[in-house]
Parts: C-alpha cells; sequence; structure tokens
C-alpha cells in the first residue's frame, strides 16, 4: 500500500513538472505576449501596479481584465464594472463544466478540483482538450495544474515588467500585442473543434458577434 502511494506522488509530481513544460508552447507564448499589452493598458488607465497585479492573479481570464480596466478608466460605476466583468466570465462556465470530467479521477479531491477550476480560462481550457485525454487519467490534474499555476505565476511577472515598461512601450505596439490574444482564440478554438456544433459556433460567432454589437 506505501509502495503504491509512492508510486503515485511520484507519478503526481511528474505529471506537474511536464505540465510546467507545456508553457513552453505556442499557446502559451502568444498569451505572455499578450499581457505585456495589458500591463500598459493598466498604467494608460491611472491603474496602480498592485491593482494590475491583483486583476491578472485573481481574475485570469485577459478579455475580463480588459473590460474591467476599461470600464475604470471611463470612470464607469463599481456596479456596473462588476456586471460587465461578470457578463464576460459567464463562457467559463460551460467551459469549467466540460474540464471537468476530463482531469477528474477516481480519487480527486473536490477541494483540488474547486481550487483548480480558477484556472481555467480559454488557453488552459484548450490546452487541456488537446493534451489530457492523451495522458494517464491518474495525472491529468497535477499536469493541469503544473501548466496553468506556471503560466499564471508568470503572467503576474509579465503585468509587472510591462507596466514598469510601458512608458518606453507606444501605443500602438501595445495594442498589437493585446490583439494576438483573440486572434489565438480563434486559430486555437477551431483547431480543438471535434463536433459539429463546436465547428458551427466559431463562424456564428463572428457573423453575429458584430451585428449584436452594433444593435
Amino acid at each position: 500500500m506505501a509502495t503504491q502511494d509512492s508510486d503515485e506522488a511520484i507519478a503526481g509530481y511528474q505529471g506537474f513538472l511536464r505540465g510546467m513544460l507545456g508553457v513552453v508552447s505556442v499557446p502559451a507564448i502568444i498569451l505572455m505576449t499578450s499581457f505585456f499589452g495589458f500591463g500598459v493598458l493598466c498604467r494608460e488607465s491611472g491603474l496602480s501596479l498592485g491593482q494590475a497585479v491583483l486583476m491578472t492573479a485573481s481574475i485570469w481570464a485577459l478579455p475580463s481584465q480588459v473590460v474591467l480596466a476599461g470600464s475604470i478608466a471611463s470612470g464607469a460605476s463599481l456596479f456596473t464594472s462588476a456586471i460587465a466583468v461578470t457578463l464576460s466570465a459567464i463562457r467559463l462556465m460551460p467551459m469549467t463544466a466540460a474540464w471537468v470530467p476530463v482531469v477528474r479521477n477516481e480519487g480527486s479531491a473536490r477541494w483540488k478540483l474547486l481550487a483548480l477550476s480558477h484556472f481555467v480560462a480559454v488557453t488552459a481550457w484548450v490546452w487541456a482538450l488537446m493534451r489530457l485525454p492523451s495522458l494517464p487519467r491518474s495525472v491529468r490534474l497535477t499536469y493541469f495544474a503544473g501548466f496553468a499555476m506556471t503560466l499564471s505565476v508568470l503572467n503576474i511577472a509579465i503585468t509587472v515588467l510591462s507596466y514598469e515598461l510601458a512608458g518606453s512601450m507606444s501605443v500602438l505596439v501595445a495594442g498589437s500585442l493585446l490583439f494576438l490574444t483573440p486572434i489565438y482564440f480563434i486559430t486555437a478554438l477551431t483547431a480543438a473543434a471535434r463536433h459539429l456544433a463546436e465547428k458551427l459556433a466559431m463562424p456564428l460567432g463572428i457573423v453575429l458577434g458584430p451585428l449584436f454589437f452594433h444593435m
């Protein structure tokens, strides 16, 4: 019994380390590059460094962070800003519901699933659905933890760095970096689509999104 527990612990550590190495990938690099633009946006919006770091650590979804920074910069009320961020983040609920069956194992503690669900955003979610099915179920949760937590820490560091370098980076460059994220989302979600509904959702969203925005 002790040997089995030891083997499971070793497999868990190995899964975590493999997940950490997953940040050396195109999806993670694109997201980290986008966060350079977010740090500049926060500084230009009049937010403090502490507020920018708190947003990255607690919200952990770049579109919602951009919505909040824009709301604060426009002088919107706290209630209005909260509603805007909530509506932006609703999309993560079905993603989390689809993520749980992929990472859950018979021995997975509920508190671990609840804690790691914080890191379910588009990049981590797409990466999980692309990589985890090929891994043993016993290491999927630790693999996801290694990838998502490492990516979060790196993006917090990038937020700090870009905030401090904002004075030497043009607004055009910062804006261009932010647009890398939606470009990646479109390509990654298209690549990860398996069912007809998933394949139809992307083109319909591209067509109907601008239409509803201007209605």
